[in-house]
């Protein structure tokens, strides 16, 4: 498929990306944008669970090779790690940015500059990792961008806690949305990650990405173009129920998802101070993983 220009680039010649900024921008002010709806007044320097506050926090942002193929394609992901999160996993492999807040404030300039200096470095799409505290501030460097030439897809990779409301105002600014479809277990997504209800806002959240992304589309050298990739991480002794979340996305999202069943667990962080999670998965348990998938229907890359 021949590539088009990304859906914020009309957004901003149309004006209507200004409207979205103002309404992210308000609900900062009595922050809702995630569901923990901490509903506290970021601009004012309150903090809410995820402690990000008015301005982009990063740490860092570089071409990203190791990523989904279609993302890292022959020239790399642009990927921005950025500070915080509103998840909160006891096994977090980065957890010396999202729960450690290693990273630098900066403005929404320079994070516009960020995103340009990316795209003249060759990479295929801007990803952010970790956005959903921080989507204001992304969509509000934009403009920036867009006035110093930025046309190249905008990936929204994040652990699937997402709020519904938010990501209709994320609506064609997001070409790739990649979410994890972390756990089907509400009681073992509570344990690991500190969240309620976890699986029915996943679900919730990976139909409405559905629903505006579709599931994915690459050009014709196998770089992705827009659409939906979802992640899921096999967990020891299958606490992350894999076979529900397959179930989910063959029935309910689409049988042709592009889907990424991820064997790289290790106990990071404070996952030694649970016995469930003190190892690496067995073999055994990701052939299951695989075997759960391809049961559904599913193809898994």
């Amino acid at each position: 498929m021949k590539s088009k220009r990304p859906g914020y680039v009309d957004l901003y010649e149309s004006g209507e990306l200004f409207q979205r900024i103002s309404a992210l921008n308000n609900i900062l002010t009595d922050c809702t944008l995630c569901p923990r709806k901490c509903r506290v007044d970021r601009l004012k320097g309150e903090r809410g669970a995820c402690r990000a506050g008015a301005l982009p926090v990063i740490s860092a942002a570089q071409p990203h090779f190791g990523e989904e193929a279609p993302l890292s394609g022959y020239s790399g992901s642009g990927t921005v790690f950025l500070t915080h999160c509103n998840l909160g996993c006891v096994y977090c492999q980065n957890h010396d940015i999202s729960h450690g807040g290693e990273g630098d404030e900066i403005s929404v300039d320079d994070l516009s500059q960020v995103m340009i200096r990316l795209q003249r470095q060759g990479c295929h799409n801007i990803n952010f990792v970790s956005p959903t505290h921080q989507a204001a501030q992304i969509v509000a460097s934009l403009p920036g961008a867009v006035e110093n030439g930025l046309d190249i897809p905008l990936v929204y990779n994040c652990g699937g806690y997402e709020e519904v409301r938010t990501l209709r105002l994320l609506q064609r600014i997001f070409d790739i949305y990649m979410p994890d479809i972390k756990y089907s277990d509400d009681h073992v997504a509570f344990k690991l990650s500190g969240v309620k209800g976890y699986f029915e806002t996943a679900k919730s959240a990976v139909l409405e990405m559905q629903r505006q992304a579709g599931d994915l589309v690459t050009d014709s050298t196998g770089v992705a173009v827009r659409g939906l990739i979802i992640r899921h991480l096999v967990l020891p002794r299958g606490l992350a129920g894999t076979k529900d979340v397959m179930r989910f996305i063959a029935k309910e999202v689409s049988v042709n998802a592009f889907v990424n069943i991820m064997d790289q667990y290790r106990p990071c962080f404070r996952a030694h101070e649970l016995k469930d999670l003190s190892r690496r998965i067995t073999e055994d348990e990701f052939e299951e993983a695989l075997n759960m998938a391809a049961a559904e229907g599913l193809k898994v890359r």
